[in-house]
């Protein structure tokens, strides 16, 4: 397979253009304006990230993206799905709350935000994915599904389970349904946490195939009857059922990858991913540390695996930032990996393991010639 190409711009600005018409200029030097988006409904998938947490990308940035898809004639709309874990945005409405909280709304972007699963986060869609080796039907957000092209637009910084929180994870995990999130993290069945179960009952009734039992006013989960759909979470008023999270962090990554393939196959997209603000851990926390490197740059490609080897590269090749915590684990806890800052992080985890996956799925390449413009 032949080098992908990675267009690269800085975050210097001049007198004449400022950095949202610099990244118009990225996306127009990146072919982005070869897709036809004319009255197509486009999906811009984005974290409007927790409230508390101030390291996500400013909403001006997705007018940018907005901007440039409509005025290509395309029906543009920002979206995410609901989280697995109990938090600012486990449901559509709450989730909503936080994205105009933080500044994403109709009035700043010029476009709607769409919550792609659903009230519940059980609005999901079905899809298979081709050569899948942990998951051969993905449960992707419906309105993800539903539109015509798909455009990915990524805050990169480190990531506790992942390494890093680049495009493909901004896909793969960003777009499963609370169900397709549970999938990726867990390896086995949910489990009701008793202590918060009030036996109301709605478990019982979402469940399809009778797993599910209240007993002395508490619901308890038939693991051999369950086939772990992870319905029951998204209906549970008191989010008193949830997954093990048992799953390894490498295979993680890959099923991540298998779903990013899910959503990606058989349409129209383009990936874009911002290198600033490089916290250690994902937006998904109610709060962001110091940036473990100096802010880099923007990046643009139509090959999602390319995009994060390129992005990788650059944060593994930045200068270390002073108080941070990947300055803290290099010269206090004694753990120095100069060429990969994110295991340094997070010693735990495997990056390289989702683009592997993702390369041997047929999803793009590592390999990747850098266009600066």
């Amino acid at each position: 397979m032949e080098k992908a190409k990675v267009y690269f711009a800085d975050f210097r600005t001049t007198l004449t253009e400022n950095l949202q018409q610099k990244l118009t200029r990225l996306m127009k030097a990146a072919g982005m304006d070869s897709i036809d988006f004319d009255k197509k409904f486009t999906a811009i998938k984005i974290h409007f990230g927790e409230p508390g947490n101030l390291a996500f990308l400013r909403p001006n940035w997705a007018k940018t993206v907005a901007d440039f898809v409509r005025e290509r004639g395309g029906k543009p709309f920002l979206t995410d799905c609901n989280t697995l874990y109990v938090g600012g945005r486990k449901n559509a409405l709450d989730h909503l709350d936080s994205a105009y909280l933080n500044g994403f709304s109709p009035f700043s972007t010029g476009c709607h935000v769409i919550i792609a699963d659903g009230l519940k986060g059980t609005d999901e869609a079905y899809v298979p994915v081709e050569g899948g080796e942990y998951i051969k039907e993905a449960k992707i957000g419906q309105a993800i599904m539903d539109a015509d092209v798909f455009i990915s637009l990524t805050h990169f910084k480190g990531h506790e389970a992942s390494g890093f929180g680049g495009c493909l994870k901004n896909i793969g995990m960003g777009c499963g349904s609370r169900a397709g999130k549970m999938e990726q993290h867990n390896a086995g069945k949910p489990y009701v946490r008793q202590k918060h179960c009030i036996g109301c009952g709605m478990c019982t009734r979402i469940c399809a195939h009778d797993a599910i039992t209240i007993t002395d006013e508490k619901a308890s989960i038939n693991h051999d009857k369950c086939v772990g759909c992870g319905r029951c979470i998204g209906v549970c008023p008191m989010d008193a059922i949830s997954c093990g999270y048992d799953e390894s962090n490498i295979v993680l990554n890959r099923k991540i990858a298998e779903y990013t393939k899910a959503v990606v196959d058989g349409r129209p997209c383009f990936h874009i991913s911002l290198v600033i603000d490089v916290s250690p851990n994902c937006d998904c926390h109610a709060e962001n540390d110091v940036a473990i490197v100096p802010n880099i740059g923007m990046f643009a490609s139509f090959d999602p695996v390319a995009l994060d080897q390129a992005c990788a590269d650059a944060v593994n090749a930045a200068p270390v930032n002073p108080a941070s915590l990947l300055c803290d684990e290099t010269e206090h806890h004694h753990i120095h990996d100069p060429e990969d800052h994110f295991h340094a992080v997070h010693p735990d985890t495997n990056w390289q393991s989702a683009l592997e996956h993702a390369e041997k799925l047929g999803l793009g390449t590592r390999e990747y010639e850098l266009v600066k413009i």
